[in-house]
Order: structure tokens, then C-alpha cells, then sequence
């Protein structure tokens, strides 16, 4: 029956294919033109009525580890299976329900939407396959299915474990008598383990990339990254601080305005060498840069550095690497402090860092809002955030944070033409492009 109905079905066929090719013969060029004709109008007209597309974020990362091999962008599988973190996960459950900033922390770390940071691991290896390595790199070094080096790989992971230990040892609370959680015996007791368990897990974190990077065997990265770990200790120095260490920004007019000459970041030819940043207070977007490069953009620049250094490319090469990565955190980070500000309502209970670009442009336009960020001088916890919003939001601010961001978005994009005209540079750009419209 079933072979009998195949047959049918055949011979139907065969007679519409005739039909078509008998009525078709003589107006074959005919139709042609009309159909290309046709084509062509419909193309001309979809193009003129379809505005820009927007780059899908998620589409971008998800091509991206395609490229490189890279399943996900955060720590390695061995490292969240590992027995130290699973001791770990088991105490970190009893603070469900407390007020510890550890468990806000845990939950960016894996979810914070389409603007997630986290995926610096996998920019290090689309800088690493985009640059290439040298010719007398062994074939048994190489990952030659993903295009990079295996201690490039390693030099992922390092980088982002550096930085989930650092925000980690942020989430620890001061517990001193005078503030509030030293006062209550409860919250005392809930933040005393948080604090703990902050300080176990970001000391293992911080500890294992020391093993890793002395399994690089390469002197002049071990250098180059461990100088991060200064810079992330020198970014929480600068300028004063509220009791539980949270930035806050200097007075206007405390500090004499720099000029805009002066350059915001490392020695050039020497990065290992610490940051001048005694010329640049005072200057909202100068300000904003350094603090956030010592925060954010020293490690993603010198790690993709370092990469093209474990490639034996050329120093010219590993500059451009640097500046990549360095303009790119800085981007990436503009978008952060604007998306908050793009609501016309704050959310309950959210708040927002008081030295984000939007607040530091606002302080230069309007000194007086000063009054209100001073009340957080004991703790920012009595500053009203959704006030400030508010103001922030009518004023110049966030136009000038979207400038802010273009600016190093440009910048990342023509030091990105450096590299060879490949896969990897392609997503990288694509990153780039989705980050705009997020």
C-alpha cells in the first residue's frame, strides 16, 4: 500500500513538472527580466522602509565562543566543581534571606541580564585568535580547533577569576561598633559569617590564579598581571570613602580643574609601572576614567596584552592589544552607569555607585545637588538615591555619558583595525556593535 501511494505521488509529479516546462517554453527570458525586475523593486523599497538593524547582544556573545571554542563566559566547569567552591556553596546557602551584599554578588555573577561583564575571559580569546602568534610556537602548545594557545586559554581563566575575587572581597561588610550592623547582635552574627565566607572564597579565587600563572612559566606576564592585582588595591583609595568604604565624589571645586591635556593612564612603553593620578581630580571625565581604569580597565587591557605576549607577537602589537581592552572595559562601563539612568523611575531598593559618569557630569553642571551626596558621609545608606535619579535624569548628564561612551567605542573600534581582517576581529566588532544598543 505504502510503496503503491509512493508511485502516485511520483507520477503526479512527474505530469506538473511537464506542465510547467510546456507552458513556460516561450516566455522564458520574459519572465526573467519581470521577475528580476520585480526583485529588484522589492529589495530597493525593504531597504528604504527597514530602519537599522540592532545587534543582538546575546547573538553576538553566543557567535563568539562559537569562534573561539569557549563554551561559557565564566570560570571554568573544573573550577565551580572543584570541592574547595563546593564547601563553599554549601555555607554561602545559609545566608539566604540575610542582608549580606555577598548574596547580591553571587547573583550578578550568574545573571545580570544582557549588560553582564563577565565574559572578559572570552574577549582575552578573541584578541588572542585575532592577533595570531608566532610561527615557532610548538604544534603541541597550540588549541588548533579554537586558533589560540593553550596557556592563552589558562590566561582566560586567570583573568576571570581575578576579577570575581575582587568583587567578592568587595561584598565584605565593616563591622565596626558604630554602625548599624555592629549595633544589632542578629545582623552581627549574619554578617560576621558573610564576611567569612567573602574572604575564604575570594582568597581561594586570588590564590589560584597565583598556581596558574606560575604554570604559565613566563616571567613578564606573571609581572604584567599581578600588577592588576595593585591597581584594583589602588582604585579603592582614591578619594573619600563612607564607613563601609563605598566611593564618594570630591566637592566641586575642592581640587583645581586639570587640563584636558593631561593624559589619563599608564606609562606607554612601561605599564607595569603605577598610575599618575595626582593631575587628573577634579575634571568629571577624567576622573571617572581613572578610577574605572585601575577598577576595570587595567586588567582587561594588560591581560590582552599579555595574550599577544605569550604569543611572541611584536610589543607594537601588544600595545594596540592594551589599548583595545582598555577602552573597551571603559565602554562597557559607561553603558553600565547609564542604564540605571534610563529609567524615569528608580527601581525599590536600588541604588547606584555615586561616582558613576552621569552623577560626576551632573556634580560639573549643577554643584549644588553636592548637599544631598554629603548626608552619605557615615553611610550611603542615608542618601536618597530615587532624589537624585530624578534630578540627574532632567540634567545634561546622561547625553554626556552616551557621548562618553561613543568616544571609547570609536576608540576600541579603530585599534581594533590593527588586527588581521578575521573571524575573531569580525565578533569582536559585533560585541562592540550590540554593546551600542543595549
Amino acid at each position: 500500500m505504502q510503496r503503491a501511494t509512493t508511485l502516485i505521488m511520483q507520477q503526479v509529479l512527474r505530469q506538473r513538472m511537464q506542465c510547467l516546462v510546456s507552458n513556460s517554453r516561450l516566455p522564458v527570458a520574459t519572465i526573467t527580466q519581470q521577475q528580476q525586475q520585480h526583485r529588484y523593486t522589492a529589495t530597493v523599497t525593504s531597504k528604504q522602509a527597514t530602519p537599522p538593524p540592532r545587534h543582538d547582544w546575546n547573538r553576538a556573545v553566543s557567535e563568539a565562543e562559537r569562534i573561539v571554542g569557549y563554551p561559557t563566559s565564566f570560570l571554568s566547569l573544573r573550577w565551580l566543581l572543584s570541592d574547595e567552591v563546593a564547601n563553599v556553596a554549601l555555607h554561602l546557602r545559609k545566608l539566604v534571606g540575610s542582608a549580606h551584599p555577598l548574596m547580591k554578588t553571587a547573583k550578578h555573577l550568574l545573571y545580570n541580564g544582557k549588560s553582564t561583564m563577565q565574559a572578559w575571559g572570552l574577549i582575552v580569546l578573541l584578541v588572542s585568535k585575532a592577533g595570531g602568534h608566532a610561527a615557532n610556537i610548538p604544534d603541541k602548545e597550540q588549541d588548533k580547533s579554537a586558533g589560540v594557545l593553550h596557556s592563552q586559554r589558562a590566561l582566560a581563566e586567570i583573568t576571570e577569576m581575578i576579577r570575581i575575587s575582587h568583587l567578592v572581597h568587595n561584598s565584605v561588610v565593616n563591622l565596626q561598633s558604630g554602625t548599624q550592623a555592629g549595633q544589632d547582635g542578629t545582623t552581627f552574627d549574619d554578617m560576621s559569617f558573610g564576611n567569612k565566607i567573602g574572604l575564604l572564597m575570594g582568597d581561594y579565587l586570588l590564590g589560584q590564579t597565583n598556581a596558574e600563572l606560575a604554570n604559565l612559566r613566563n616571567q613578564e606576564v606573571v609581572e604584567l598581571i599581578s600588577s592588576t592585582v595593585r591597581d584594583f588595591s589602588e582604585s579603592e583609595f582614591i578619594g573619600e570613602r563612607d564607613e563601609q568604604n563605598n566611593p564618594l565624589p570630591f566637592k566641586p571645586g575642592t581640587f583645581q580643574r586639570p587640563s584636558l591635556a593631561v593624559g589619563v593612564d599608564f606609562n606607554e612603553h612601561d605599564v607595569h609601572a603605577p598610575m599618575s593620578i595626582g593631575q587628573v581630580m577634579g575634571n568629571p571625565e577624567q576622573e571617572w576614567e581613572c578610577r574605572n581604569i585601575l577598577n576595570a580597565g587595567s586588567l582587561l587591557g594588560k591581560s590582552c596584552q599579555a595574550s599577544l605576549k605569550l604569543a611572541q607577537q611584536s610589543e607594537e602589537m601588544q600595545r594596540h592589544a592594551y589599548r583595545f581592552g582598555k577602552h573597551l572595559a571603559l565602554a562597557w562601563q559607561a553603558c553600565l552607569d547609564a542604564e540605571i539612568f534610563q529609567t524615569p523611575t528608580l527601581p525599590l531598593d536600588a541604588q547606584f555607585s555615586l561616582v558613576s559618569a552621569p552623577v560626576l557630569f551632573h556634580l560639573e553642571h549643577d554643584p549644588s545637588m553636592y548637599a544631598l551626596l554629603e548626608k552619605g558621609k557615615q553611610t550611603v545608606e542615608h542618601i536618597d538615591y530615587h532624589k537624585i535619579h530624578k534630578i540627574v535624569i532632567a540634567g545634561p548628564a546622561l547625553a554626556k555619558t552616551k557621548e562618553l561612551q561613543c568616544k571609547h567605542t570609536a576608540a576600541a573600534l579603530t585599534v581594533l583595525q590593527h588586527f588581521p581582517a578575521t573571524d575573531a576581529r569580525q565578533a569582536l566588532e559585533n560585541i562592540i556593535l550590540a554593546m551600542q544598543d543595549l
